[in-house]
């Protein structure tokens, strides 16, 4: 009998799955596809509810763990995530901190023995759609590149999944969105003030954009499920999105298609096009 059809995201850090792919998540989950959810760390090095930034003092990491993993759990609720697999592994803090020499650092894991779980997962699960992370995207956190390339390597070790996808970002949409969040008077990070080496990277992933999925009917669940990270998001700029604007610019989620043994067409409005005769509905 042919698997259930089946999505597994990959991610590195509680909150990822929201920011991302919340839409998709919910959106498949809604019509019946059971939703899989990988987070590798436990994300130690994140803010404590008051702010507190690693490494300063009041900043306990197992204590800031917990707590990340509880607004996991939450947001995975408001996306009706069908199964959560965590996979325990310390966080290794952003691209430019000292964390990331730590030998309990996830970046730090051999590849080979993440893929071996995540292959494990695969296994189990039988999924036919997996996203990850684009490991040559713009942000180039060591935490998802790590991700991406081991749950790269478990799916081409495994065989099972007949398609990969990886995330990707469109500049055009973040400036427009930066712009308007300024002309309301909202503190946000400046969007034009990318190296040069992380513009050529927006571009590139951009034209390698092969996949637009519609994600409008369940944008509210996603931004429930952005807001239940509270202790990373407080005061976020993402509360002050006008709805017209929000809807306009984040009604979409946007991937690379890496891997397909369907033959389906590109461009795509669906992950499973080319699979939905392939399983029971």
């Amino acid at each position: 009998m042919a698997d259930t059809l089946t999505l597994m995201a990959v991610h590195a850090h509680p909150d990822d799955e929201a920011s991302s792919t919340g839409g998709v998540l919910a959106k498949y989950a809604d019509e019946g596809v059971r939703t899989v959810l990988v987070t590798c760390t436990n994300g130690e090095f994140g803010d404590t509810p008051a702010g507190i930034k690693p490494g300063d003092d009041g900043h306990d990491e197992q204590e800031v763990a917990q707590i990340r993993l509880a607004e996991l759990r939450e947001s995975c609720k408001y996306l009706d995530v069908s199964h959560l697999e965590l996979l325990g592994y310390h966080d290794s803090g952003m691209p430019d901190w000292e964390y990331k020499h730590r030998p309990d650092a996830f970046c730090n894991v051999p590849e080979q023995d993440v893929a071996v779980r995540i292959s494990g997962l695969i296994e189990q699960y039988r999924p036919q759609v997996v996203i990850t992370y684009d490991d040559n995207g713009a942000y180039q956190h060591p935490d998802h590149v790590h991700a991406s390339r081991a749950a790269a390597a478990a799916v081409a070790g495994t065989g099972v999944p007949a398609k990969l996808y990886l995330t990707a970002m469109r500049r055009s949409e973040w400036r427009e969105i930066m712009e308007a969040l300024r002309e309301l008077g909202a503190d946000v990070p400046d969007a034009t003030t990318l190296s040069p080496e992380e513009e050529r990277r927006i571009e590139e992933s951009e034209r390698r954009i092969t996949t637009n999925i519609d994600i409008r009917p369940v944008l509210e669940r996603k931004r429930a499920a952005l807001l239940a990270h509270a202790s990373q998001i407080s005061e976020s700029w993402f509360t002050k999105i006008p709805p017209d604007l929000g809807e306009r610019v984040f009604g979409r989620e946007s991937f690379i298609r890496a891997r397909d043994t369907t033959g389906a067409p590109v461009p795509e409005d669906d992950l499973f096009a080319g699979l939905r005769s392939a399983a029971p509905g």
